[in-house]
């Protein structure tokens, strides 16, 4: 019963509302911003690399690495062989698609969220959806049924299914036993995750900024091989990711299943642009300007899925495996890199779902904190988080046992919900976007580094921060 009410819930949300809401404020953003994907890449580029005052401040690069972490995940290597497997080859093209229009999104939320948030109790900035929606629209309710959904959404949702990814690529080996392997590798990961997280945000930040980077050149650097070795077989991969993309005839026949519709899906998965994620590791980052932190926030849906996504779709492709529903998740990608690679490729997108899982977990885990402190009006005391901790460890454990269907479609259905209160709040706050972009291309402009204050915008909230005390 429960099975069909979510299978139901979720295919109304991706066939109908979601697709709307998803493409149409990413065009919104796009136009009224000016194309920043192409007009300010170089800039968002810049603003990575920026260092912050204080020693003990996060970084534009840390808070990038924290929502790439997030990002970056399971979905860049099983999502996309999903997408590919029950939609078709076509399914590639539409990723990029939601990855293009969804960055202007992704700069909208993440910049709310550096002109929005507040100052903790531990002097350091909280921020994200939950703060600018109480500031803008003062509503603490609809802040707070934000934040749970989130909550489910990352702590719950995410973490299950990137646990079942992660032991879903141990399937091959000799040692597996469908009965039990599967809880021996969630508790072990439940283990070492919990280990991680009862060291505090801080660890959480160290430890995906060390290894975001680290594992996300390696996985590039290994498709690029593969492609060189099949670069015979590009050309008229490329062609079919276009032919079948724009098969509408198919689409429409069986739209639940279409190219476009698990394009979308996944690709939403993948980089969660729009979704209200990655502007609680945004605000948490000290810059002079709140732009500066949204250019990076869009840099990094690029990095996840036209980077990540494509590259493990292109090295699938140009294999020769040929994609089908009963091989959906790891074992294309595992039978494609066998072929390619022999035994060394299975082992590696081992090695990598490792990696890529364990970061998902952390990122993820680093926006619980966030957002029950918001809940707490303080940061939680330590019984509280340490026992909300063992809970998440206890959900990734479960989620390694579960069905992968069922594990899907709920974390589809917990992301839409996040989507449908995040997006319409960014399209209303809209012209404090457009109006902070303005201002930032003006000093740019006057050869400056940009220098936000809030009266610059004529900004009517009070604010923690951009005051003539405090600009950042």
């Amino acid at each position: 019963m429960f099975e069909t009410i979510i299978d139901a819930i979720n295919t109304f949300l991706y066939s109908k509302l979601l697709i709307v809401i998803l493409i149409g404020s990413g065009i919104y953003f796009t136009i009224w911003t000016r194309f920043p994907q192409v007009r300010l890449f170089r800039k968002a580029c810049n603003a990575v690399m920026e260092k912050p005052e204080g020693k003990e401040s996060v970084s534009s690069f840390q808070a990038l690495m924290v929502s790439t972490a997030s990002r970056v995940g399971t979905g860049n290597i099983v999502g996309v062989s999903s997408a590919i497997c029950i939609g078709g080859v076509g399914s590639v093209f539409w990723m990029w698609i939601i990855a293009i229009l969804g960055s202007a999104s992704a700069l909208a939320e993440s910049t709310l969220a550096q002109i929005y948030k507040k100052k903790g109790e531990d002097g350091k900035c909280y921020g994200g959806p939950a703060y600018y929606i109480e500031a803008a629209l003062h509503s603490r309710r609809l802040a707070v049924v934000f934040c749970i959904a989130m909550i489910l959404t990352y702590a719950f949702g995410f973490n299950m299914l990137a646990s079942y990814n992660l032991q879903s690529t141990f399937a091959g080996q000799p040692f597996y036993n469908a009965d039990i392997t599967p809880w021996i590798i969630g508790g072990i990961l439940a283990l070492v995750m919990g280990w991680c997280l009862l060291g505090g945000g801080n660890r959480i930040v160290k430890v995906t900024s060390t290894l975001v980077p680290f594992m996300g050149i390696a996985y590039i650097l290994v498709s690029l091989f593969i492609v060189v070795l099949n670069i015979g077989q590009l050309p008229s991969v490329v062609a079919q990711i276009f032919k079948e993309a724009f098969d509408f005839k198919a689409i429409f026949a069986g739209f639940a299943g279409s190219a476009m519709m698990q394009g979308i899906r996944r690709g939403l998965y993948s980089n969660e642009a729009g979704i209200g994620s990655a502007p609680n590791a945004a605000a948490s980052a000290v810059v002079s300007h709140p732009v500066k932190q949204g250019l990076v926030q869009m840099l990094s849906v690029f990095i996840d899925t036209l980077l990540l996504c494509t590259a493990t779709a292109m090295m699938c492709l140009v294999s020769g495996v040929i994609p089908a529903k009963e091989l959906q998740g790891a074992p294309w990608v595992q039978a494609a890199l066998h072929k390619t690679l022999g035994s060394f490729g299975p082992y590696f997108i081992m090695i990598a779902m490792v990696l890529f899982a364990f970061t998902t977990l952390l990122g993820n885990c680093f926006y619980c904190d966030n957002l029950l402190t918001y809940i707490h009006k303080k940061q939680p005391d330590r019984k509280f988080m340490t026992g909300f901790r063992i809970v998440s460890a206890l959900a990734v454990f479960w989620g390694a046992g579960m069905e992968m269907t069922l594990l899907w479609h709920i974390s589809d259905v917990l992301m839409g919900v996040m989507a449908l209160i995040n997006i319409p709040v960014i399209l209303i706050l809209s012209n404090t976007v457009v109006k902070a972009l303005k201002d930032y291309e003006i000093q740019i402009q006057q050869k400056k580094n940009p220098v936000f204050f809030s009266k610059n915008i004529d900004l009517k909230q009070k604010t923690d921060y951009w005051n003539e005390k405090t600009n950042h």
